[in-house]
């Protein structure tokens, strides 16, 4: 028995895959692994052993219903498929091993040669042919004896197939020489295989590619060509039968009824009982649908009542309703204000930066002023310093300034003698005009300042930007869910929320003009009132939460506004900014005190801050110059008038601190009016003024000031120590009219004592000077 060469992977493969892959293989014309296997069929040796053994075993032919594996990736399984459907006639081919290579080599040809011409026209008649011829022993003799010739002559086998006469003539020699074929011992045994020619490594290394990358393509390929061949198969048996239909129904005979068969007899009663029945089922079911119908009306009415109930008795929807829509509503109002407070704030800037340069415009102009007129005024009293025609040589801007003053002057007296003001004391006026120009740059720079705070919300609903209706929402829900609204402490964040919307209000609301709106005729300030008043809280609750919203805003937004311009812009030497600043800070800080115990630390910021600007305008402003007598006999000398200005101007600020009394402490307003004001300043310049009329009625306007409430006392019998210096100016100034022309101006001075309580100091006077007529004014005190 010839020895067997050692087969490889691919070749066991392929004996493996043989019957498994043989529906599936033929469907494939122009795989790569169809192409490659005629060549390695046509130059390969074969393999003897390994093909008698599978010619050996009968092909199989699946049924319509079996399906190859997917997952075979054998080169040999293209192989297979052809011949696998060829052996639908099911059969055991028993011949030798070089009978099996001529028909493997006869095949492989065929194989080769379709693949190369036509294999997409071979691949569909395989598929319609039920029927293949396979050779006979005749064809496998002469097969055989061609390739010995070739073998003999030129070791070559033509690819020409169409033989005919010299297939017939083997044929026939095969047929009288049948003891021809070789024996075992006379076959060539190859015991190598034969050297692969070009093509079939150019395969193989396709073959070895094209197996990595398309594995799992062909199991989809292979999905679809089975289930393509089934649909086929399908549709061919169908085809099938319908054919044998039309061949059958020509030769079908009609049926004729049977009159023999006999059925069950009929009468009217049966049909009647069996109607009877049926109509007693009916009715069954009818009453059946009507229990079921009257269930679900009830079922419904229960329904809907439920639903009635549920709305009547739970409001639980409509709370998270409303929750969420003042949850979503407080958080767009939070969004736009932030989105507004910057553009307030800009504005407020603008507002105040205009403000300030207008107030320190004023401040050193009058500051100036009396730098330049002092010194004028001294280099007048110095005589040694006049040229010698007499006059002065001043600079341009001293004589500008000076020219400037008088102007501004004569201005006022002239108003003032057109107002019927008579008794005006020069000095005393606040000389805040401003030229025609700068006036008119003002009052422009103003005007765009407030159209840009009218335009801050204009692209804002009312419901976002009116303080009216965002308190109108939390009313909403303090009536509604009181518990939730105290719970959440409300009344400490609607001072916040209403903070920007309050300071747009204020950026043209100047407290320092006597027609400034007040606080109560502001909108805002009457929309948290009536908030307040509607308070449904109890009297307990009362104290501590609604009732301090209010308070709260004041002191939160109101006095820091305030402490700003006292700081800044508040003049302590003008009445009327004084006058009107103690309007607004009584309305703020008495009326609307958070609590009578409690500290406010905006108010204590705001009163430090008016003491100090206070003082401050005593040590900046106040100058009283004291000139030799022989400048200020003559009663025109404008040394006299420019003491005399000073002083009414230093009285007037005494005055303006005095003011102050009941909104800051008595102690404060003794020490900075009294001590720093009176004792240093004014006192002085009374000691260096000639006793008289004039003296008197300084005296006067000064114990005028003084607040009344300092002598309520009735049983004060010395007045307040900070008064001990006046009281004995007081005194000495009644000695020497008692002794001059102006005998009845003591009279008035004695009124003085007694109306700051020096009433020991009195009577000691009168006893002295044997006034008994004016103890009567001490009795009557």
């Amino acid at each position: 028995m010839a020895h067997r060469p050692k087969r490889t992977f691919r070749q066991r493969a392929a004996d493996s895959s043989d019957s498994d892959g043989a529906e599936e293989s033929p469907a494939e014309p122009g795989a790569p692994r169809e192409v490659a296997a005629p060549g390695s069929a046509e130059e390969g040796p074969p393999s003897g052993g390994g093909r008698a053994r599978m010619a050996g075993r009968p092909h199989r032919v699946r049924g319509p219903s079996g399906r190859g594996r997917v997952w075979a990736s054998s080169r040999r399984a293209k192989e297979a498929a052809p011949r696998a459907d060829e052996g639908s006639e099911s059969r055991v081919l028993d011949v030798s091993t070089d009978e099996e290579d001529e028909i493997h080599h006869s095949s492989e040809r065929k194989d080769d040669q379709g693949l190369s011409s036509d294999s997409s026209s071979s691949l569909g008649e395989k598929e319609l042919s039920s029927t293949v011829k396979i050779p006979d022993a005749a064809f496998i003799q002469a097969a055989r004896r061609k390739r010995e010739l070739a073998r003999a002559q030129d070791d070559y086998i033509s690819l020409d197939v169409e033989h005919t006469s010299t297939v017939s003539a083997m044929k026939k020699e095969s047929e009288d020489d049948p003891e021809s074929e070789p024996d075992d011992h006379e076959k060539r045994i190859p015991f190598t295989l034969k050297p692969q020619t070009f093509r079939q490594r150019m395969a193989e290394e396709s073959i070895s590619r094209n197996e990595e990358t398309s594995e799992e393509s062909q199991e989809d390929e292979k999905q679809d060509i089975w289930e393509r061949q089934q649909m086929r198969k399908a549709v061919k048996i169908i085809e099938e039968r319908d054919i044998d239909l039309s061949h059958g129904s020509g030769s079908s005979k009609v049926k004729k009824f049977d009159t023999s068969i006999s059925f069950t007899p009929v009468n009217l009663e049966i049909i009647k009982k069996q109607l009877n029945t049926r109509l007693t089922l009916l009715q069954e079911t009818h009453r059946s649908h009507l229990r079921e119908y009257e269930k679900y009306v009830q079922d419904v009415k229960s329904s809907k009542s439920t639903i009635q109930n549920l709305e009547s008795s739970s409001n639980q929807a409509l709370n998270c309703k409303f929750y969420k829509s003042m949850k979503i509503y407080v958080e767009n109002l939070i969004d736009c204000l932030n989105e507004k407070i910057i553009n307030i704030q800009e504005i407020e800037s603008s507002m105040h930066a205009l403000l300030l340069k207008q107030a320190m415009t004023f401040m050193k102009r009058r500051q100036d002023e009396l730098k330049h007129e002092s010194t004028y005024l001294q280099q007048l009293s110095r005589k040694d310093e006049t040229s010698t025609s007499g006059n002065l040589a001043l600079d341009e801007k001293t004589q500008w300034i000076l020219e400037e003053i008088e102007s501004r002057r004569t201005k006022r007296r002239q108003a003032r003698m057109l107002s019927g003001n008579c008794n005006h004391q020069e000095g005393t006026s606040s000389d805040d005009e401003l030229p025609s120009a700068e006036m008119i740059d003002f009052q422009k720079s103003q005007g765009d300042i407030l159209q840009k705070q009218k335009k801050v919300f204009e692209d804002v609903h009312d419901d976002f930007c009116n303080i009216q209706n965002i308190l109108l929402k939390f009313q909403q829900w303090r009536e509604k869910f009181p518990d939730s609204y105290y719970e959440t402490f409300v009344s400490l964040c609607i001072p916040k929320l209403l903070n920007p919307l309050i300071r747009v209000q204020l950026i043209d609301w100047n407290p320092l003009k006597l027609d400034s709106t007040g606080l109560k005729e502001m909108p805002w300030f009457k929309s948290v009132e009536e908030f307040m008043d509607s308070s449904v809280e109890d009297s307990k609750k009362e104290s501590s939460s609604d009732k301090k919203i209010l308070s709260t805003i004041i002191n939160k937004t109101i006095i820091p506004r305030l402490t700003d311009l006292v700081e800044f812009l508040w003049d302590p030497l003008s009445t009327s900014q004084t006058t009107s600043l103690i309007t607004h800070c009584r309305v703020i800080l008495e009326e609307h005190s958070i609590c009578e115990n409690e500290v406010s630390k905006s108010k204590q910021d705001l009163l430090k801050s008016i003491v100090s600007r206070m003082k401050k305008a005593v040590e900046d402003d106040i100058f009283i110059p004291l000139y030799p007598k022989s400048a200020v006999e003559n009663k025109t000398s404008p040394h006299l008038k420019f003491q005399e200005r000073q002083f009414w101007s230093g009285l007037k600020l005494f005055h303006n601190i005095l003011l102050w009394n009941g909104l800051l402490t008595d102690d404060t307003l003794q020490e900075l009016g009294l001590g720093k004001l009176l004792n240093r300043y004014l006192i002085i310049a009374l000691l260096n003024d000639t006793p008289g009329p004039d003296v008197v009625k300084k005296c006067n306007q000064i114990a005028a000031c003084l607040p009344e409430k300092w002598f309520e006392n009735s049983a004060m019998r010395t007045s307040i120590p900070q008064l001990e210096n006046f009281i004995q100016f007081l005194l000495q100034s009644a000695h020497k009219l008692s002794r001059s022309e102006f005998r009845d101006k003591v009279e008035e001075i004695i009124l003085i004592l007694v109306k700051i309580k020096a009433l020991n100091q009195a009577e000691s006077f009168i006893g002295e000077h044997h006034l008994d007529h004016l103890k009567s004014l001490i009795k009557k005190d």
